[in-house]
């Protein structure tokens, strides 16, 4: 081995180019770690989460305001309808001036919503 001195130009030639080939090899490295995140980092879902969910935002309110303003069918078979709120609170104010007789019709029309028809009869076995 020989020894360099401070003032031998081919020391200093030599430690310049080990300090070139630190800086390379760490420039090298930094850009691999570079590529590495940018190839790997899956897309962000977020916007298109929140863009989904405010599109799915804006359908049920205006579904649910339809429901709320408008009259319609809940069930045409069981005669059951769908009143704006106004009107059905007019109604009911109106019903409710006789409390005994508000309370039976309501009876009734809640048992004609939630009728369950029996089931058949079971067949009967082939051995009785």
């Amino acid at each position: 081995m020989s020894s360099c001195n401070q003032d031998d130009k081919s020391c200093r030639g030599s430690s310049m180019i080990n300090t070139l080939a630190v800086l390379a090899a760490l420039l090298v490295v930094a850009g691999l770690v570079w590529a590495m995140k940018h190839y790997t980092t899956p897309p962000d879902l977020t916007a298109e989460r929140a863009a989904e969910r405010a599109k799915n935002l804006t359908e049920l309110r205006s579904a649910e305001k339809q429901a709320l303003e408008t009259y319609g069918w809940v069930d045409q078979s069981k005669g059951v309808v769908r009143l704006s709120v106004e009107r059905a609170m007019e109604l009911t104010v109106a019903d409710w001036q006789n409390p005994p007789q508000a309370r039976a019709d309501l009876m009734e029309r809640v048992e004609k919503a939630t009728f369950v028809p029996p089931p058949p009869p079971a067949k009967p076995s082939e051995f009785e």
